[in-house]
């Protein structure tokens, strides 16, 4: 492939104040514009997926729905729980919304370009340790979301940010941990360097292992289905956000869609060679890299990340809780060090020498097999266990005023419970409303007298 012209890091730091103003208030506006048509693009794609038309009235094809949407949105009743915790509850979405567009800042668009007169790189800043700002900064979303169901006075709203804690703090560890494979192959956490160090080759194909764990990671940071369990409104009526509304559910939607894009530049940046142009184009057209037309690279990437999410949502039903949980903590992470292992020792053999690279790949593509096998093994044989006899007695499933099936003999138990049968249906007939010891066994006639 063609190299790609990298400026490294000392490219950064050198705009006038007013190139810096620019760039943070166009990446402000795409950003919005971004997320109206994404939510545009999610109810069309869903619709066809159901045989539907989907939005199609407000302009053309349907593209003004989401601007329409968000000006209801905001014209809505603004209320606040009296049990809520007024500041914290105002706080909560900005909270969420601010991290969402700083992330931005250290994503790389395209090359240096020239900018109303100016050389700059199409990237707002850059830093040694870029990815490692866009995890900090990533993670400081949760607590918008934590706080929101924490000071909305609601049980649901508190079990919804609860949830979206443990969830987005143990996919992040497997997210964090399918990078460290890109960090070891490009010798860097600069994002413009990584982008630089995939000239020849894109670490999504070098590195799968690493991009797969991310792609699962990053459906489940953003709260996205099949992993929406903090907003699962089957359980949890809505959530982290149940008792939110107008400007301030606004914000929380905004923060969700702009995460949508977050992750999906993140992949594209660290696995699919960033903005520069997929293989082969370079060859029949020298400049595909250079000038603003990366940008059309970037975004064409991005889409199709974003086009998984919608096809996920339209797919696949959502996860129980402790499947979920399990996902992450028993699959996910451990294969995240596995191949951490074995990606360090190929990297140390190959720049030492001595030792055929091929060989070394067999060898821990077996390791990883069998380890998988090994997980899923466990699984089946839990599920294989027998379940303890129920008890020979009748159950009065009618005995607490309300038709409660039993629990199994042995406490809750994994998978199917055996039927349950009812002795006998009660019926209460009309003419027994009339008598109050035929309703209250302990009243007497001298009461029916009082």
């Amino acid at each position: 492939m063609v190299a790609i012209p990298d400026g490294g890091l000392a490219a950064f730091g050198k705009d006038p104040w007013w190139v810096i103003l620019v760039k943070a208030l166009l990446i402000f506006v795409v950003l919005v514009l971004l997320t109206l048509f994404n939510i545009w693009l999610e109810r069309r794609v869903v619709a066809r997926m159901q045989h539907r038309i989907g939005p199609n009235v407000n302009g053309p094809f349907g593209l003004l729905q989401s601007l329409a949407d968000g000006v209801k949105l905001a014209l809505k009743e603004d209320i606040i729980p009296k049990a809520a915790d007024k500041v914290v509850f105002l706080l909560a979405p900005v909270l969420a919304v601010v991290p969402a567009f700083v992330t931005w800042a250290v994503i790389p668009f395209g090359p240096e370009v020239s900018f109303f007169g100016e050389r700059t790189p199409l990237q707002l800043t850059d830093m040694p340790v870029a990815v490692l700002f866009l995890l900090a900064i990533a993670s400081i979303g949760i607590y918008g979301i934590v706080l929101g169901g924490w000071s909305s006075g609601s049980t649901y709203s508190l079990l919804g940010g609860l949830r979206s804690s443990a969830q987005m703090i143990s996919y992040e560890v497997a997210m964090g941990l399918a990078l460290v494979a890109v960090f070891l192959y490009a010798g860097s956490m600069s994002t413009s360097e990584i982008v630089a160090a995939q000239d020849e080759l894109w670490f999504g194909l070098i590195l799968a292992p690493s991009f797969i764990i991310y792609m699962i990671s990053m459906v489940g940071e953003t709260n996205r289905a099949p992993f929406d369990l903090p907003e699962a409104e089957g359980e949890l009526v809505g959530g982290f956000h149940t008792e939110y509304s107008s400007l301030k559910f606004a914000l929380f939607f905004l923060a969700e869609y702009i995460n949508m894009a977050t992750v999906s530049a993140i992949a594209t940046t660290l696995f699919l060679g960033g903005w520069a142009a997929p293989w082969g184009i370079e060859h029949i057209w020298p400049g595909a890299n250079e000038g603003y037309w990366p940008l059309l690279w970037f975004f064409g990437k991005v889409f199709l990340f974003i086009f998984m999410f919608i096809w996920l949502r339209g797919s696949l039903p959502r996860l129980r809780y402790d499947q979920f949980m399990a996902l992450g903590w028993k699959v996910l992470i451990p294969l995240s060090l596995l191949w951490i292992i074995a990606v360090a020792t190929i990297r140390v053999l190959s720049l030492d020498g001595g030792i055929d690279r091929t060989y070394l790949v067999a060898a821990f593509a077996v390791a990883l097999v069998l380890a998988i096998g090994l997980m899923f093994m466990g699984d089946g044989e839990d599920d294989d266990t027998s379940q303890p006899e129920a008890s020979e007695e009748p159950h009065d499933a009618f005995a607490g005023g309300f038709p409660v099936p039993p629990m199994p003999a042995g406490g809750a138990v994994r998978g199917a419970a055996a039927p349950v049968t009812f002795a006998a249906s009660r019926t209460v007939t009309g003419s027994a409303t009339t008598d109050p010891t035929a309703t209250d066994p302990t009243a007497t006639e001298g009461d029916e007298d009082r």
